[in-house]
């Protein structure tokens, strides 16, 4: 990658072209969605609610970078790739010497040092504990020595709790990890105990019955969450916290967690969003290129708000609300993908037609591989074929009656389940996609799952109706004309067939038999030709 000369901010830079600046930049954002902005070690933006632009402009490479705290603008002069980073040397209007932003792919900035010695201190604190609380237990082979074979990574320990011929599998994770690695935890605990349970049946000595997961004390919701919906008659499942500086390790009862906070806003009138800011998108489509507008799909996010899409990737957006100091309505317009979000103002419109010709010839079915907005965001392009294709690739459910991106419906932030439509029965379906290996698809899934059930489970009389419930889907305005049906929801998760991660298909085997499930792999060139493959079930 062109970047710096040895020897750091004070010597010469290598002339680069600002296009190829601009284009290293947003290829590591694209690699690189969480990522983070730092500068002198400080966290500046975090990429999951900030937003950027970076362009060419009299022949310097800009970057402009906001968030609801700041707004930062510089000049790009060099890019240096790091083993886990990238460093983008600017300068600033006025300032004698040039500045260096990092772009780290996550938040987590311990070294590698405080990482591992966190870790080992964690070992040690949750095997004192472990022995304490299970007096006559063996506590044996404690590690969070990383194994790539069998998905397990540094961040969780790993052991087991033996006494005579019984035994538990045991896995824990520390307080110094992040939100998302708590999280995960349950996953690679159903596959440590599938790997202790294949290891004991060679070996014909002992019986692993059940798991025992630790967590942090603040972050024990989501595990609990899931748990009650495991197969407990394959597996005794337990879950604890742990305190570290007390080393107390205290059971949680699972099944027990409250309240799950649900919310559901109001369906709106698609076709009335898109009649409320049509003027605002005939601005945009007058700045395609000619013949791209059969390729555009145009999809309303609220109300008053629509956007513009190919192939998933949101392009531009059109937005009604009132006028500033009057009470009068406006529509704005924004241009640009992701985080890059740019109004659409007179002295603009070139550039935005520039970026819009450069987007139409990139992103297409038979494009390359090699270009960012080519590799842009698979999981939206998927579902965008899937939106496309739905009654034919999958006849059992109705496509006309299919919502995208539905937001995650809980009091915390688990982001937004990809579709969920009807069956021919009224039974609802939620569809999970992935474009790429992901080993947590089943767990994420759950949580939509889980969401949508209890969102069906909440039923009240119909009026004028006699014996007849709605749920709150119903009440709600979704799914206007059909009856919801009372039977729980049928889970699909669908990805390329060999981009499904080969851990996915035993977890999914470790959830309840009351979560109809079904596995879906799709052709692998998927953007040219979206078929079937094979399905897997659950119960097969």
């Amino acid at each position: 990658m062109p970047g710096l000369r040895s020897g750091g901010l004070g010597k010469d830079f290598e002339q680069v072209a600002p296009d190829v600046l601009a284009r290293h930049i947003e290829e590591y954002l694209v690699e690189h969605p969480v990522a983070v902005i730092l500068e002198d070690g400080r966290v500046l933006f975090d990429m999951r609610n900030a937003r950027y632009s970076v362009t060419e402009s009299h022949g310097r490479c800009v970057l402009q970078l906001w968030s609801e705290e700041r707004n930062l603008i510089r000049t790009v002069v060099g890019v240096e790739a790091r083993a886990q980073c990238l460093r983008v040397i600017t300068r600033r209007m006025g300032a004698s010497r040039p500045q260096a932003l990092e772009f780290a792919a996550s938040n987590d900035r311990r070294t590698p040092t405080a990482r591992d010695t966190a870790r080992r201190t964690y070992q040690r604190i949750l095997e004192r504990a472990l022995t304490r609380a299970f007096i006559g237990y063996k506590v044996d082979g404690l590690s969070s020595a990383m194994d790539l074979e069998h998905s397990f990574g540094p961040a969780y320990v790993r052991g087991r709790l033996l006494k005579g011929t019984a035994a538990d599998a045991v896995i824990g994770v520390g307080e110094t990890e992040s939100g998302t690695m708590a999280d995960g935890i349950l996953t690679l605990g159903i596959l440590w105990l599938d790997r202790c349970r294949a290891g004991a049946a060679a070996e014909g000595r002992r019986h692993f019955g059940g798991l025992k997961v630790v967590v942090p004390v603040a972050t024990w919701r989501t595990t609990a969450e899931r748990m009650v919906w495991l197969n407990h008659a394959a597996a005794e499942f337990r879950l604890y916290t742990l305190d570290e500086r007390s080393e107390e390790l205290v059971q949680v009862d699972f099944r027990d967690t409250g309240n799950m906070q649900s919310r559901l806003v109001h369906a709106f009138s698609a076709s009335a969003a898109i009649e409320r800011c049509q003027a605002g998108l005939n601005r945009v489509l007058a700045l395609v290129p000619e013949g791209a507008r059969p390729r555009i799909e145009i999809h309303p996010h609220s109300a008053t708000e629509v956007g513009l899409l190919l192939y998933g990737l949101e392009f531009a957006r059109a937005r009604q609300g009132l006028a500033a100091h009057s009470f009068a309505h406006e529509t704005e317009v924004t241009f640009g993908a992701g985080p890059n979000e740019t109004p659409l103002t007179d002295e603009n419109e070139a550039l935005a037609r520039e970026l819009f010709g450069r987007l139409f010839r990139s992103r297409r079915p038979g494009g390359s591989h090699t270009d960012a907005l080519f590799r842009l965001q698979p999981e939206r392009w998927l579902e965008a074929r899937l939106r496309a294709g739905i009654d034919e690739l999958l006849p059992g459910l109705r496509g006309d009656m299919l919502y995208s991106q539905v937001p995650a419906l809980s009091s915390s932030d688990r982001g937004m389940l990809d579709l969920l439509t009807l069956d021919r029965n009224g039974r609802l379906t939620v569809i999970e996609l992935k474009a790429d290996e992901d080993l947590h698809l089943p767990m994420q899934a759950l949580d939509y799952w889980i969401r949508v059930r209890a969102l069906n489970d909440d039923r009240q009389p119909a009026a004028g109706a006699a014996g007849r419930t709605l749920s709150a889907f119903e009440r709600q305005g979704y799914f206007a004309g059909a009856e919801v049906a009372a039977t729980p929801p049928r889970l699909l998760l669908a990805g390329p067939a060999l981009r499904i991660h080969p851990a996915n298909e035993p977890v999914l085997r470790y959830f309840s038999p009351q979560i109809d499930w079904e596995l879906i792999a799709l052709s692998e060139h998927w953007r040219q030709e979206l078929k079937v493959v094979f399905r897997k079930h659950s119960g097969s």
